[in-house]
């Protein structure tokens, strides 16, 4: 029997409103009083997604290396594991590449619907260019923020359909512990009981070790960083001198986790037309723009009891300390 190939459609929903957010959290996180911040997804525009696809194959960051082994490994236990008819949702799919595993072993299994859903519509084009070869599947892909494109896909399902939420890598990470509980917590409301999360999560390990993974010799992390102030200056007329700004990681004990900051290498005055502000950067002052906390093994049961979750299985990459938790909602 021939098998169908798999069909790719994109939904677009840049809104009409998304450059004016921009500009109004740039002036919101650069006018905070102590520390000046940017939220991280904004660093994941076209220039940036492609930047940091670079960054997933140096060989300091062994992040994604231990993802795509987990889910090579244990795709088909996994799959095992989630019985009855499946959709498939990923929240912040990238190219797709380490997702190829899970998909292939359900599309042995049944028809699959898969629903990428990213910020970024160039993330999504390469998603369909990697998985567009699978058989018996169908992708739809949402240009949406992560929770808005789930409740979309959500609404989508058959009935005695069940969803199984992909979050891969370590973005749960990119939240403080308990924005991270919350965010959990607010997607489980979205799901029904018996529906499904597999979640990916950076463990600790040795610090130099951590903040050479985001510190990277080549400068393609400092490249990622500084790209955001570049996007400030095509998107919002700013003038940041790139040569004045320079890319910090550090980690923070107490907070478990690897901070991103851009360093103002001089006193200077940066103007931004359309957020209608001019910034005053002291020397040495910085802009926060990313964290990525890490985790022990047992604090994602903790993490998912109190969103709503039970754990079902868990498995870990000892090479680079990570793990991949089934969690069924409960």
């Amino acid at each position: 029997m021939m098998r169908e190939r798999a069909q790719f459609m994109l939904t677009h929903a840049i809104r009409p409103d998304a450059a004016y957010e921009f500009a109004s959290e740039v002036k919101l996180g650069l006018s905070k009083p102590g520390q000046k911040e940017l939220p991280s997804k904004f660093l994941y525009d076209d220039v940036g997604s492609a930047l940091f696809e670079v960054i997933s194959v140096l060989p300091e960051y062994g992040l994604t290396r231990a993802d795509e082994r987990l889910l090579q490994r244990h795709a088909d236990e996994i799959v095992e594991l989630i019985p009855g008819s499946i959709a498939v949702a990923e929240l912040g799919s990238g190219s797709g590449k380490k997702t190829r595993w899970i998909l292939q072993a359900l599309c042995r299994r049944q028809h699959t619907p898969y629903f990428p859903i990213e910020i970024s519509r160039t993330a999504l084009v390469m998603c369909e260019r990697e998985l567009g070869d699978i058989e018996s599947m169908s992708i739809v892909g949402f240009e949406r923020e992560y929770l808005d494109g789930l409740v979309e896909v959500a609404a989508r399902r058959r009935t005695g359909q069940q969803l199984l939420v992909l979050f891969l890598g370590s973005t749960i990470g990119n939240f403080d512990r308990p924005a991270a509980t919350e965010f959990l917590r607010q997607l489980r409301q979205i799901l029904q009981p018996g529906d499904w999360l597999l979640l990916g999560t950076d463990l600790e390990k040795p610090i130099p070790q951590l903040v050479t993974a985001y510190d990277d010799p080549l400068g393609v992390t400092a490249a990622f960083n500084l790209n955001l102030l570049a996007r400030i200056n095509r998107e919002l007329d700013a003038d940041f001198d790139l040569q004045q700004f320079e890319h910090v990681a550090r980690y923070n004990q107490e907070m478990r986790s690897v901070e991103m900051h851009l360093r103002s290498r001089r006193s200077q005055i940066v103007n931004i037309p359309r957020s209608g502000t001019a910034i005053d950067f002291a020397e040495d002052e910085t802009i926060w723009t990313e964290s990525s906390h890490k985790f022990t093994a047992d604090e994602i049961f903790w993490l998912a009891r109190k969103a709503g979750f039970g754990c079902r299985r868990q498995w870990i990459d000892h090479e680079w300390p990570f793990a991949e938790n089934l969690l069924v909602a409960e």
